[in-house]
C-alpha cells in the first residue's frame, strides 16, 4: 500500500486487513503518501510492515538488480528506518519488513541475498520480524534466520499462481496473476481446511500461512480484500 498518489483505494481497504505493506520511496511513494498512510493504518488498528524494494521507481521494483550485500543491507536498512521514523511520529510501531517486488523474489532463490537482508533486519531491530514466501523449505531459512536472531513470517498470496516447486508463476507468463474472487476465495477455503493450494498445473502445493498477501495494483483488491476479511471472520 501507499504506492498510488490517489490513496482513496488504501482508505477504502484498511478496515478490512490486519497488516499492511508500505511502499518506502523506492518503487513507489514518498514521505508524505508514506505518513497518511501510516495515519490510516493507525487508524484502523492495521499492523505496519515496511515494504523496500530496489531502487527502481520506473520498472516499480520488479527488475532484478546487481547489487552487494553492502548495498542491500544499506537499500533495506535506510528505507525501514525512513518508514519507522514516521511510525515513531504517530506513536506506532514498525512490526515487520517485508521486502517488495523483484528484492523479495531474488531473496526467494539467492540465499546469499536472503542472508543479506536477514542481516540488514538483526542489524536494524532484531525485534522486527521479515517476512518471506512461504515454501516447502521454511525450516532452512528459519534456522538461517536464528543466526541472525530474527524472526520470520511466512506468506502465501492469494491473488498469484504457483508453479509446481512453489516459487510464483512470472507476471509475464498468462494466468500469474488471479483477479477472480471466487478463485482467491476458493484458494484460501482449500488452505484453511487442508493446508495446501492449488499450483497452475493442478497439483497440490502445502504451505504454512501466517498471513495472506493481496496486492494493492490488483483491478479487484478491494472486492477481493473484503471476500477474505468475511471469510476469516465467520471462522
Amino acid at each position: 500500500m501507499g504506492e498510488a498518489l490517489d490513496i482513496s483505494l488504501d482508505e477504502q481497504i484498511m478496515p478490512y486487513i490486519d497488516m499492511a505493506n508500505l511502499a518506502c520511496g523506492f518503487h513507489a511513494g514518498n514521505p508524505v503518501m508514506m505518513h497518511q498512510s501510516i495515519k490510516e493504518a493507525k487508524a484502523n488498528g492495521v499492523s505496519i510492515g515496511a515494504h523496500p524494494s530496489y531502487p527502481d521507481l520506473e520498472g516499480f521494483g520488479r527488475r532484478e538488480m546487481e547489487c552487494s550485500v553492502e548495498e542491500i543491507v544499506s537499500l533495506v536498512i535506510y528505507q525501514s528506518g525512513a518508514l519507522d521514523a514516521l511510525c515513531q511520529s504517530h506513536g506506532v510501531k514498525l512490526n515487520y519488513i517485508k521486502p517488495h517486488g523483484a528484492l523479495y523474489n531474488t531473496m526467494m532463490k539467492d540465499i546469499e541475498v536472503f542472508k543479506a537482508i536477514a542481516k540488514a533486519v538483526s542489524k536494524y531491530d532484531k525485534n522486527i520480524k521479515l517476512m518471506i514466501l512461504s515454501n516447502a523449505h521454511n525450516d532452512k531459512y528459519a534456522t538461517m534466520a536464528d543466526k541472525y536472531g530474527i524472526s520470520l513470517l511466512y506468506e502465501v498470496f492469494a491473488d498469484r499462481a504457483y508453479k509446481d516447486d512453489g516459487s510464483l508463476v512470472p507476471r509475464s507468463e498468462r494466468g500469474a496473476v488471479l483477479s477472480s474472487k471466487e478463485e482467491v476465495l476458493q484458494r484460501a477455503k482449500l488452505l484453511q481446511k487442508e493446508g495446501y493450494i492449488k499450483t497452475i498445473n493442478g497439483k497440490n502445493l502445502p504451505l504454512q500461512a501466517d498471513t495472506l498477501c493481496v496486492h494493492g495494483d490488483n483491478a479487484q483488491a478491494l472486492s477481493i480484500i473484503q471476500a477474505l476479511h468475511k471469510l476469516n471472520h465467520e471462522n
